[in-house]
């Protein structure tokens, strides 16, 4: 069993990166945000922690706080100008936004390294590090969707007018998502960073982009766990039929057509809302009481 693992680490690695990153997406696109944006941020905390750590000395858990410092801060700076923009406005400048950070990560290459990106970083992050951020993220989302804000997120991806007449700040919230989604994509940016030994610009490209919102698009966004089957699903299905291995961007734009066509909540609310019905159905209905009249 721990020969098998050793075996499959690597993947099982691959798996829990796309699991945070696919929640870094979730968490916007569960506010309402049209955002694309995580594989920007990503790239942000992967080439700030492999810089300082290659040329700093920076160790794994100062490297990873100031990814997510950084990411953070990008979310913040992102945010800005997106309160003015709705719908498919916002999700074409979070595309500009990757691309102005690929850009820039290509052609600083005195810093970054240009096409060639960085070679011999550190292996500083183990399986585990990465497995307890994960779970640590699993339950600070979990805390968020039994309290008010859970709720509040729900509205604002429901109706935004009805949000406004709640007297919810809409740009106070969506800047919280901003935040928060820079700040786990920079996080699971330096994971990768510090477990691949190398990353290029093209890591963080079109590629990318498009897997991370077909994690949740498969999965579903009303639930935590729909995500993270979709991270699951997507990362397994190229490796399971290693041919199709090199057409993982078409496999991925396949499978969100077909999701958008037939399964537009994602399988795992799909299933969640079936499910539910089902059990509404055999729920015996209450029976009326029965009424005495005195005399």
């Amino acid at each position: 069993m721990i020969d098998l693992f050793y075996a499959y680490r690597p993947l099982f690695d691959f798996i829990l990166i796309n699991c945070g990153l696919a929640l870094s997406q979730y968490i916007v696109l569960r506010a309402g945000v049209f955002s694309l944006a995580s594989a920007g941020f990503a790239a942000i905390g992967a080439y700030t922690a492999a810089i300082l750590t290659m040329r700093a000395g920076v160790g794994l858990w100062l490297g990873l706080f100031i990814a997510l410092l950084a990411g953070g801060l990008a979310g913040a700076i992102l945010a800005v100008p997106l309160a003015r923009l709705r719908g498919i406005f916002q999700a074409i400048a979070t595309l500009a936004f990757v691309q102005i950070v690929m850009s820039l990560n290509l052609y600083a290459e005195p810093i970054t390294g240009g096409a060639a990106g960085l070679t011999a970083i550190p292996r500083l992050a183990e399986t585990w590090h990465i497995f307890a951020f994960l779970a640590c993220l699993i339950y600070v989302f979990i805390s968020i969707n039994r309290n008010g804000m859970g709720r509040v997120f729900d509205t604002l991806r429901q109706d935004e007018a009805v949000a406004v007449s709640l007297a919810i700040s809409v740009t106070r919230y969506q800047t919280l998502c901003f935040i928060m989604s820079g700040a786990i994509a920079g996080v699971m940016g330096a994971f990768m960073a510090y477990r691949n030994y190398a990353i290029t610009p093209d890591d963080f490209g079109f590629p990318m982009l498009v897997g991370i919102l077909v994690f949740v698009v498969l999965g579903g966004r009303s639930t935590i766990i729909g995500p993270l089957v979709g991270a699951v699903i997507m990362t397994i299905l190229p490796e399971l039929a290693r041919p199709l291995a090199e057409y993982r961007t078409l496999i991925q734009g396949a499978v969100l057509i077909l999701v958008m066509i037939y399964f537009q909540e994602g399988l795992v609310d799909t299933a969640i809302f079936k499910l539910r019905n089902i059990l509404r159905k055999r729920k015996p209905a209450p029976q009326p009481k029965e009424v005495r009249h005195v005399a």
